[in-house]
């Protein structure tokens, strides 16, 4: 079964692997080499799927300043383009508020592969909403399975994040995917609300794949903070204060995806994951791929059995 087949099925337990391209600045040959790295690496996993991401300057979001300079970065499209080859589909970010509503339309005509719309991290004046966005699909694109951000630090505030799923479901959106996750216990009320409203309205739910990323340094972890990741006091004291901080974050991310694994499944709602590293220090992508491997091996202990999903 294809990616895209999945996602559009809800099917339980997708794996995916997360990325952003490279500097815009970098050298094309050093380019062509990170290419092969990526694709290899890509290879060696066995993942359902590679997620691209659209690499934004987000400034306006957060006042405070940013622990690393934003630079540029290639088109995820064309990054993508240049990763070719790959054994597995990627999963495409796309950017609303950097896109007239003609250069989305055709930007979406031009997709085979699913996608995911991200909306403006704070309100921009002018810039293409999201909802905008998501009807432009439908009508130029509709085979496309498009996806959603969800934001579980989000839910804490105002308690209607689940809302806002449904509202893209609605939209058509066919799946959602998290920012990283420390915090597990907005991740569990968002799951929660989700099931209950899901339960309300006798409506199927949508795969939610959680991204989880390593965290191998005090610098790595203030650029976590700085994009929104949310990491509870005794968390952020087990890796500041860890002899490893690497090898502990790894070790706590699977110990919250085994948590909210057991929860979703409980619940009944298909749940993936997606593993990336927001660092380009090898020491951190390597651990990365470790841990993907090790939510592969909890995720298919703890799949949910066919027809788990009929609301019926």
């Amino acid at each position: 079964m294809m990616l895209a087949e999945k996602l559009e099925g809800a099917v339980d337990g997708i794996g995916l692997y997360g990325l952003a391209p490279p500097r815009l600045e970098m050298a094309e040959d050093r380019q062509r080499e990170l290419a092969d790295q990526q694709r290899a690496r890509i290879e060696a996993l066995g993942c359902d799927g590679l997620v691209v991401y659209d690499i934004q300057d987000e400034g306006d979001r957060n006042a405070a300043p940013r622990p690393f300079p934003f630079l540029p970065t290639v088109d995820p499209s064309a990054w993508a383009a240049a990763l070719a080859p790959l054994p597995v589909p990627a999963i495409i970010y796309k950017s609303v508020p950097g896109a007239s509503a003609e250069t989305l339309k055709a930007w979406l005509r031009g997709r085979t592969g699913p996608v995911v719309l991200v909306g403006a991290p704070s309100a921009r004046t002018g810039a293409l909403k999201l909802t905008d966005a998501y009807a432009l699909a439908r009508e130029q694109a509709p085979q496309l399975v498009v996806g959603g951000v969800a934001i579980p630090e989000r839910h804490l505030r105002s308690y209607e994040e689940h809302l806002r799923m449904l509202a893209k479901t609605a939209a058509g959106c066919r799946f959602f995917v998290t920012q990283a996750v420390y915090d597990v216990s907005s991740s569990l009320s968002v799951l929660s609300d989700y099931a209950l409203e899901l339960g309300r309205r006798g409506e199927r739910p949508r795969p939610i794949i959680f991204t989880f990323a390593p965290c191998g340094s005090a610098r790595t972890l203030d650029f976590m903070k700085w994009l929104g990741i949310s990491f509870p006091r005794w968390l952020e004291n087990e890796l500041l204060y860890s002899p490893d901080i690497l090898e502990r974050s790894v070790r706590l991310c699977e110990r919250n995806f085994r948590e909210l694994k057991a929860f979703a499944r409980e619940k009944k709602l298909p749940m993936g994951f997606n593993v990336e590293s927001v660092s380009i220090r090898k020491a951190e992508i390597d651990a990365a791929t470790a841990l993907f491997h090790a939510l592969r091996a909890a995720s298919d202990e703890t799949l949910l059995p066919a027809g788990a999903l009929d609301p019926t």
